[in-house]
């Protein structure tokens, strides 16, 4: 059965006013107006639902048992259709789920947090790893947001680049290697470290080598870049990652910081997340959080940095491309 809600609004004027006539008043409509309405009423219900009692109307059984389920159901509706309430980030109790790498939460974490205990202490960011399904996970609302550099991406999905970063290559202090220019025979010669963060291998960096008919050694492979961070401070190897991490760690673990012996792209880092939030108030004050943070802890777009990931060229057409791109 097909119900114009419309008739639910007539349904409780008629039986919180025991009058056609006042019913009209109370929802704006003309006497004939609402005495259709009623006819309606009573052929969807099959009950009269007001009959006359001398020169007033009463309920009948029916509609009386209705009346309270009636004004409540309604109440509702009104409810779920208002415009939401100004938002009380003070009052705000809840937790935000959000894919990133821990290369996100060491460079904006601070400024996250200061930002959201200030603004909205009742609040939990739960970090977590970022995964090959990150927008199946957007998609049926495991996580409220992900921030990194994707591949192709489902055409739904919101994207807003947050931040840019460059490559740099990193070697513990007092490395042979680490006095002066790195220069890439020497570069080649050392053992490497990567980070994989969804545990792939390859990269830009093995792209660029394999356009130049060059490959690299890596002995060590991680998902976290604080442990590569650590593993190249207390070994011989050299890692080459994020240059806002590795200036902001390159004290606490006894690195120098050096330009890679490669013309490196910068890269994108974007926040993700899915059309559905787009008017919730508090999934927007999530968004221009991790939007501020970045200005404050990571200020600065870096010119021509790429926004997606891209297949290794793995045939020799593929390897002519990249050489072709990088000379023009």
């Amino acid at each position: 059965m097909d119900l114009d809600l419309n008739l639910l609004e007539t349904f409780d004027a008629l039986l919180q006013e025991g009058s056609v006539s006042r019913a009209a008043k109370r929802v704006g409509l003309s006497t004939p107006a609402m005495s259709h309405a009623l006819a309606r009423l009573r052929a969807t219900l099959g009950d009269e639902v007001l009959v006359r009692a001398g020169r007033d109307m009463v309920p009948t059984p029916r509609a009386l048992a209705l009346k309270e389920d009636v004004h409540t159901a309604l109440a509702r509706v009104r409810a779920l259709l208002r415009p939401p309430e100004a938002l009380d980030l003070r009052a705000l109790t809840r937790e935000f789920r959000v894919n990133a790498t821990d290369h996100v939460v060491t460079v904006l974490g601070a400024a996250l947090d200061t930002l959201a205990r200030r603004e909205a202490p009742g609040v939990l960011l739960r970090f977590l790893p970022t995964a090959t399904d990150d927008a199946a996970l957007l998609r049926d609302g495991s996580v409220d947001l992900a921030v990194g550099i994707y591949a192709d991406l489902p055409p739904e999905l919101r994207r807003r680049v947050l931040l840019t970063d460059r490559f740099v290559s990193v070697l513990r202090r007092g490395h042979p290697a680490a006095k002066g220019r790195l220069d890439l025979d020497t570069f080649l010669a050392l053992d490497h470290l990567q980070v994989a963060p969804r545990g792939r291998p390859g990269g830009d960096l093995d792209d660029l080598l394999a356009a130049r008919g060059k490959r690299r050694r890596v002995t060590r492979a991680v998902p976290y870049f604080l442990s590569a961070l650590q593993l190249v401070s207390e070994s011989d190897a050299v890692l080459t990652i994020s240059e806002r991490m590795a200036r902001r760690l390159a004290g606490t673990f006894g690195l120098v910081v050096l330009e890679t012996p490669l013309p490196l792209r910068p890269y994108a880092l974007s926040l993700l997340w899915h059309p559905r939030q787009d008017s919730s108030p508090e999934h927007s004050w999530l968004r221009q959080l991790f939007v501020r943070a970045a200005e404050l802890a990571a200020p600065g777009l870096h010119p021509g940095a790429k926004t997606r990931t891209g297949p290794s060229p793995s045939s020799r057409r593929g390897r002519r491309a990249v050489a072709a791109a990088e000379l023009a």
